[in-house]
């Protein structure tokens, strides 16, 4: 199967020369203190005046919106209550993810600190699967519960909330998955996508909803206490920000409005110690650090992304996610210590498992032709543990730039084939592909499917996979285009090396939290000169010093390792970038996060007439003195010195780059790309030495030390390229 490398094309979203994008750009800089770039990357973000940026800049509770615009939240807050003061047995029903995770643990927190006897109930992947089922509801109803609280789940539990209800079990539905049709008939029902919610604001997570949820029962605790509304918000905000952060990170919500609020206040927290042990260790073990090391570094919403979340996952994913619920909740240092092993365990085995299944799928792609000519990559085995083919999944559409879906069909039985087997899918897609749209043009093949446009999950029977393979791959067909292969990346604006200082990269912290929605700002530079590259993390990173008007500053290319650099040292380079403070061994300096680096846009173009040109002067075209095309005397001694001294080191194979690279030293006079040809070709037409194109511009090279001199004008290759010259006896 072969790898397609997808193209990335630089977008700038603000080019300098608009006079009056230019003119608002200068007015918010003024008005707000600060740097024109920095108003440009406020404008960017689509703050256009001085007051909708100070309200973007400001972190104050005071700014969340009032949570009883949600629909049915009175409604909710005042059974919650009811159930608290009546001393009712409460269940809370999660999610196995860190979304339910942390909104299981908000929840039951929160209730167990006004008395109530709360119990807890978040289904296995393996064996219960997502989602409210009325088995548990038997379950938790022969318990005496009479309020059932689904948190990031239960919205379309419309069956089951039915059953409960004849069982005396009330439910309050708190979700945020889009809704169907028709509703639960819940006590209940509070998610900002209900068709009729008002709330502004409908991009909050599972466990966002939780928050407010709590908020509303806070406020309406004041309320009949005769305090003020706000003092319960703030101290909502004060005991489970934290909480409220992880879980809304590590479900990708868009870092605006509410959720940029919720996670600085979070993140501030975690920075400072937020009082929760478990969530501390976790946060330590995932950064390496222990209890007794200095001063925790600024806690960063990837730091929870990468480091946290995914051990709180892979408990869902391949064991219990109650056991992250109990790392949570935990308060002393022994249970802290064994969950906090527990998690980070499991979640070794779930990179162990998740490589294996990787292997496994790559060797697939690798052994058979069968999938070379298909646009979305369908895998299928026995023995592949359902709740890891999603990440796999993931890594195979990185890797090959193509939709993928793996389907297990976890059977006791490797070699087990039975075509009514029921296999349980995931799937991951490429920007501009819909996989649920893509998946309902097989709907006839399908027991069942869902999700989202990028990432959805199916269930099929064993005997329709080819017919799967084949019927989804017609769809792709019809949609990938070529534009699909390539990824556009946004930068916010071009700057000069003077522009990457310490006062700019202090101004763009007051951006943070970044994430989806809010993306750390990203900058081009072009016409870059490398002076060093260093390997770095046994190979694995890279870091290089980059040099422009007389100004250097390092910078780290993470995850480009030895030989995968697209340049050299000394070649002029173009990048894209964040803009970081280095901080190391508390000396704060700044440095450039490349993400990307290609040769200069203006040197590749030069090179491409360079070869055009040189194709038309090999064709018979005429050529003019100035375009420096005709060698001369000095100009092969130069060459053929360059490649005897490389040819006695040991070296016999060169690109034309490389040769160029040799030749053009300092002081001496350019020999560009078309001259460099016809010189090589010169040198092997008189055997001065032999050369030999390989490949397009490679050369193989052998050098004849005891050659007899060989006098330059024999050359027929050289005579007829002085008959070519336009004006060439005139210049002389």
């Amino acid at each position: 199967m072969r790898e397609i490398k997808r193209e990335k094309i630089w977008e700038q979203r603000y080019v300098f020369g608009d006079s009056e994008r230019d003119a608002a750009i200068l007015s918010m800089s003024e008005e707000l203190g600060v740097s024109q770039l920095f108003a440009v990357l406020l404008f960017n973000r689509g703050y256009t005046t001085a007051e909708e940026a100070r309200h973007f800049l400001r972190f104050e509770e005071t700014d969340f919106h009032d949570p009883r615009l949600l629909a049915d939240m009175d409604k909710a807050a005042s059974r919650i209550l009811d159930a608290v003061k009546n001393r009712e047995i409460i269940y809370i029903y999660g999610d196995y993810d860190v979304d339910g995770v942390t909104s299981v643990s908000v929840l039951y927190l929160y209730l167990t600190s006004l008395g109530a006897d709360v119990r807890i109930k978040i289904p296995k992947r393996e064996g219960e699967g997502y989602g409210v089922s009325v088995a548990a509801v038997d379950a938790i109803a022969k318990e005496g519960a009479t309020l059932i609280i689904t948190v990031d789940t239960g919205i379309t539990a419309n069956a089951e909330v039915a059953y409960a209800k004849k069982l005396g079990v009330d439910f309050v539905v708190t979700d945020h998955h889009e809704c169907h049709n028709e509703l639960p008939d819940a006590c209940a029902v509070v998610n900002p996508h209900r068709p009729d919610c008002q709330y502004p604001f409908k991009e909050l997570a599972g466990v966002g909803v939780v928050f407010k949820t709590v908020c509303a029962c806070e406020m309406k605790r004041c309320e009949n206490e005769g305090l003020s509304v706000f003092d319960g918000v703030r101290r909502i905000c004060s005991e489970y920000a934290d909480l409220v952060a992880v879980g809304t990170i590590a479900d990708v919500m868009p870092l605006v409005d509410e959720n940029r609020l919720i996670v600085s206040l979070g993140l501030a927290k975690l920075e400072k110690g937020s009082g929760r042990p478990g969530l501390e260790a976790l946060l330590d073990a995932s950064t390496k650090k222990s209890g007794d090391d200095q001063k925790r570094k600024k806690v960063t919403s990837g730091m929870i992304g990468f480091g946290i979340a995914p051990r709180i996952n892979a408990a869902g994913r391949i064991s219990d996610a109650i056991i992250a619920v109990k790392l949570m909740l935990a308060d002393d240092a022994d249970t802290v210590e064994k969950y906090t092993e527990e998690l980070c365990e499991i979640n070794r085995q779930r990179q162990v498992e998740e490589n294996r299944i990787a292997t496994k799928a790559y060797e697939m792609l690798d052994e058979t032709s069968a999938f070379d000519n298909d646009k979305v990559i369908v895998l299928a085995d026995n023995c592949w543990q359902q709740g890891i083919i999603g990440i796999v999944s993931s890594r195979i559409t990185e890797k090959y730039g193509l939709p993928s879906i793996l389907v297990s069909f976890c059977s006791d039985d490797e070699e087990a084939d039975d075509p009514y087997d029921d296999g349980k899918g995931s799937g991951r897609s490429i920007k501009g592909m819909n996989l649920v749209d893509a998946l309902n043009y097989c709907q006839d093949l399908l027991v069942k499917y869902g999700g989202h446009e990028l990432a959805a999950g199916l269930t099929i029977k064993r005997g329709m996979l080819d017919e799967f393979r084949k019927r989804i791959n017609e769809y792709a067909d019809k949609h990938i285009t070529e534009d699909m292969l390539r990824i556009k990346v946004e930068a916010d604006c071009e700057l000069s090396m003077a522009e990457v200082n310490m006062s700019f990269a202090n101004e763009i912290l007051k951006l943070e939290p970044f994430g989806i929605g809010n993306a750390s700002p990203q900058f081009t530079m072009k016409g870059v000169t490398v002076r060093r590259i260093t390997h770095i993390g046994g190979g694995k990173h890279t870091k290089l010093l980059l040099q422009k008007d007389g100004i250097c500053i390092s910078a780290m290319y993470f995850g480009v390792g030895e030989g995968e650099l697209p340049c050299d040292e000394g070649d002029v380079v173009d990048v894209l970038f964040n803009i970081d403070i280095n901080d190391y061994k508390n000396v704060r300096s700044v440095q450039m996060i490349l993400h990307d680096i290609r040769i200069c846009e203006e040197i590749t173009t030069r090179l491409s007439n360079e070869k055009v040109r040189y194709e038309e002067i090999c064709a018979g075209g005429k050529y003019c003195v100035e375009e420096n095309v005709l060698p001369i005397r000095d100009d092969f001694a130069r060459v053929y010195t360059a490649l005897r001294k490389e040819f006695r080191n040991g070296t016999s194979v060169l690109d034309s780059k490389a040769i160029s690279k040799l030749v053009n030293i300092q002081g001496a006079e350019h020999i560009n790309y078309i001259k460099l040809k016809f010189i090589l070709r010169i040198l092997n037409e008189l055997q001065i030495c032999e050369v030999v194109e390989l490949d397009e511009d490679i050369y193989r090279f052998n050098m004849f030390f005891n050659a007899n001199k060989t006098n330059i004008e024999k050359s027929s290759i050289l005579k007829k390229l002085r008959g070519q010259c336009k004006n060439r006896l005139s210049a002389e």
